[in-house]
């Protein structure tokens, strides 16, 4: 899609504005036909017909991009998302056609579906508020009695949200998604279908790491009639995840799970006052805090896939030159 400037409000406007002077240029492709920046992504439609993502090295929290691009950390985010996308085409086909650089992957360019499917094997983070406050249904799916945070549901919960084109996406139960017809009932149930059978490969991998895959997202495209799995997945941007060691003796003394995800970004930002909030300054982003960040997500990347970082330099130029290639072979 495009990004219409002039309907976006005024701080908005002012973080893309931000976002376009700091960080790369617009790469110019053959057959370009649309161009969407996103806070991590670039995305390239090419002949309305393919996608070229370019995984930045931006980094977001809060809603709000953060000042320095973390280093190597787009590459970590696209392999993963390769690895896994991979690991399940028997589940789902995907829109993963090639991975020409470390950063980037080409696919077919889908119909989106306007929602996205969250699913939860515990009761953390979105979850564990809700429950705290004393509800017990999220996105009109009950909660038991008697959990604690990070408990186990007795089976995956599916909890899904709307796409926000502006702010926030927000919750949204099954029943409202069938009825303001934004998924037909039936093509929704096969989403559902999906997204259980994409957790539970999931969680097999990461058992296989030593790892608890805990909850994550998955969103959903079509050409024609066929559904097709888009976008990442089992990153530890859009997943969290927990150490499969000791979460038992931990959870039976009420402590905190080690965990392997972002969270630990929003943390620092938290511990030194910032929550994305009106007023609020982003910390100073040292040379050591970059490092530090990056070094985590490569942590992160050995960890999820059991493969050891490799680093690899990708210029600008180098990044028109190839894809530039590419298209031309197959246009």
């Amino acid at each position: 899609m495009y990004v219409n400037i002039f309907n976006l409000p005024f701080n908005n406007f002012c973080d893309y504005l931000c976002g376009l002077i700091s960080c790369s240029h617009m790469l110019q492709l053959p057959n370009q036909t649309k161009f969407y920046k996103g806070k991590v992504r670039d995305v390239y439609t090419i002949a309305d017909k393919y996608m070229v993502m370019v995984v930045s090295d931006r980094i977001s929290a809060f809603d709000v991009v953060l000042p320095r691009p973390i280093p190597y950390k787009g590459q970590v985010l696209n392999q993963i998302a390769a690895q896994f996308l991979e690991a399940t085409k028997d589940i789902v086909p995907n829109w993963m056609t090639s991975v020409p650089l470390p950063n980037v992957t080409i696919g077919k360019m889908c119909d989106t579906y306007p929602v996205e499917m969250v699913v939860r094997g515990f009761l953390t983070g979105h979850a564990w508020r809700t429950y705290k406050s004393g509800k017990r249904e999220l996105c009109g799916v009950p909660m038991p009695e008697g959990m604690k945070e990070n408990d186990r549901f007795p089976t995956p919960i599916i909890t899904p949200t709307t796409k926000a084109h502006e702010g926030h996406d927000e919750d949204i139960s099954r029943e409202e998604i069938i009825k303001q017809g934004l998924v037909p009932a039936k093509e929704y149930e096969q989403l559902e279908k999906y997204t259980l059978a994409l957790f539970a490969r999931g969680q097999q991998i990461a058992k296989e790491r030593g790892l608890i895959l805990v909850d994550t997202k998955y969103e959903f495209g079509k050409i024609g009639d066929t559904i097709y799995l888009i976008d990442e997945i089992h990153t530890p941007d859009s997943s969290r995840y927990f150490y499969l060691d000791g979460y038992e003796d931990r959870q039976s003394k009420g402590e905190p799970q080690r965990q392997l995800s972002k969270e630990f970004v929003r943390e620092w930002l938290m511990d030194n006052g910032f929550q994305g909030k009106d007023g609020q300054q982003v910390p100073e982003m040292t040379e050591e805090v970059v490092k530090g960040i990056s070094d985590r997500y490569i942590e992160l990347y050995e960890h999820v896939t059991g493969k050891k970082f490799v680093k690899k330099e990708v210029s600008e130029a180098d990044m028109q030159k190839k894809l530039t290639e590419i298209i031309n072979s197959v246009a």
